[in-house]
């Protein structure tokens, strides 16, 4: 069962957007990225309260996405890509990022907060954070 709305487009969309994140991490890297940004459809608090659909989560600005001001978005979804988002829209969760509604890549170690939220680890080269769960108690309810 889906737990966030998405047409075929959205999906390819999707897919484009982990691809362009996290090609790099592998299937798990990429599963992870994909967790933070359902995760940013899926839950009205902080500052994804009107990011409702998947194309205003891509296209999200302030606090957007490197790939999509960087070009590397606009690349082709691959048949594996499009699995892979719709393993994530089906509900699909992956350790660290199953809550997280940040990642990113810094140079050096994690930073012990990003935007206020404690990191939940690191996968390879991302860093991953999830909110309190007082500031967003919806990403952690169960779908």
């Amino acid at each position: 069962m889906a737990v966030i709305k998405a047409s075929s487009s959205d999906i390819d969309m999707l897919a484009r957007l982990v691809r362009a994140e996290a090609e790099g991490e592998g299937e798990i890297g990429m599963l992870k990225a994909g967790n933070v940004m359902v995760n940013r459809v899926r839950v009205p608090c902080l500052d994804f309260e009107d990011i409702n659909t998947v194309p205003r989560m891509v296209h999200q600005s302030p606090g957007g996405f490197e790939a999509t001001e960087k070009g590397y978005f606009y690349q082709r979804a691959r048949e594996r890509d499009k699995r892979l988002a719709r393993r994530l829209v089906n509900g699909e969760r992956t350790g660290i990022a199953e809550f997280s509604l940040w990642f990113f890549r810094p140079d050096g170690p994690c930073p012990p907060e990003w935007w206020g939220q404690p990191t939940t680890g690191r996968y390879k080269l991302h860093c991953f954070y999830s909110p309190e769960h007082a500031d967003c108690p919806e990403v952690y309810g169960t779908f």
